[in-house]
């Protein structure tokens, strides 16, 4: 296993950044090893570049600290991707990536194949975040750290109900609240709070929904127009797929939202039988056992009968068992 404060030593710049449309995993651990490095290595200048991030979480502390890329330019000695499983997933940061002199890859994601110069995937683990606290020194994560990689945790494992929640993610968690972090305050400003208008998409989500596969599926979709209709960005989408998945009897949920001409972005969640990064896989996309998602071309239905031959595919190889 990779020691971070080995890999730290004798650096003098350190960038970090995460994957485009950044979750609550990326921004935790991107919020959380910055302060790690800035609490435990102050002679390092470090910095995040990661897209815009969902405004919900500035309640982290260092939040505003979160550069965009623009068109400056910069060199660095280290350049740190987190919560990254392929090497285009990191957008308009790439270019520091690039021109660093060594790389270093954190991760959880299965489909990781390792792009960096070193690469730490543990696909095992619930999230980016709890990786990051086994490479840590568990004495030098200060509170404001404690919290980001909390809420990172929380929010990869659905506030610890999904099935890559372990012991280790139990005890890495409670190591954190030790640390005098506010977790309730945490978990409702970042998870549970909701807008009206994300509400509102929310309702027409489900309202619209349609069961497939027997009952064994639900699926459902929003369309451009419909984002301009209720005011709302892709990032007021977050949550919707895993309410759908929460549907009794549903062993897949698919959730898409157009995102160009016969383009959708996809979400997929499984509760026990089906791989759906397997599935998204095999259209480019990536992700975990149980959670996935990929960007298909193609009508709506289209996408769904390529979707469903896979997951139904798998389905039946779970009955012959």
């Amino acid at each position: 296993m990779m020691q971070l404060d080995r890999e730290l030593q004798g650096v003098s710049t350190v960038a970090i950044s995460g994957h485009v449309r950044p979750d609550g995993d990326c921004v935790g651990a991107c919020v959380g090893l910055w302060h790690y490095i800035r609490d435990n290595f102050k002679q390092i200048e470090v910095d995040i570049w990661l897209q815009k991030p969902d405004e919900k979480f500035a309640v982290l502390e260092g939040f505003d600290k979160i550069r965009q890329v623009l068109d400056e330019e910069k060199h660095y000695d280290l350049f740190i991707s987190l919560d990254c499983a392929t090497y285009e997933r990191l957008g308009e940061s790439l270019r520091y990536f690039d021109s660093a002199k060594k790389t270093i890859c954190i991760d959880h994601h299965i489909s990781n194949a390792g792009y960096a110069n070193l690469n730490e995937v543990q696909a095992d683990a619930s999230s980016t975040c709890e990786v990051l606290c086994s490479l840590m020194k568990p004495e030098n994560i200060h509170k404001e750290a404690a919290a980001a990689l909390y809420t990172g945790i929380a929010h990869d494992t659905g506030v610890f109900q999904y099935s890559l929640t372990s012991p280790d993610t139990m005890r890495t968690a409670a190591m954190l609240m030790e640390k005098g972090i506010p977790y309730t305050y945490l978990l409702e400003e970042t998870f549970y709070k909701k807008t009206y208008r994300q509400n509102q998409i929310l309702g027409k989500a489900l309202l619209e929904s349609m069961r497939i596969l027997d009952g064994k599926g639900i699926v459902s979709v929003v369309r451009r127009k419909e984002l301009e209709f209720f005011g709302v960005e892709p990032v007021d989408l977050d949550g919707i797929v895993s309410q759908l998945r929460m549907t009794e009897g549903v062993e897949v949920a698919i959730f898409l939202y157009e995102t160009g001409n016969l383009e959708f972005r996809v979400s997929l969640r499984s509760r026990n039988l089906v791989d759906v990064s397997e599935v998204a896989s095999y259209f480019g996309g990536g992700g975990h056992v149980r959670a996935a998602g990929v960007t298909m071309k193609g009508t709506f239905h289209d996408i769904v009968n390529n979707l469903t031959l896979h997951i139904d595919h798998q389905l039946k190889e779970q009955e012959k068992q």
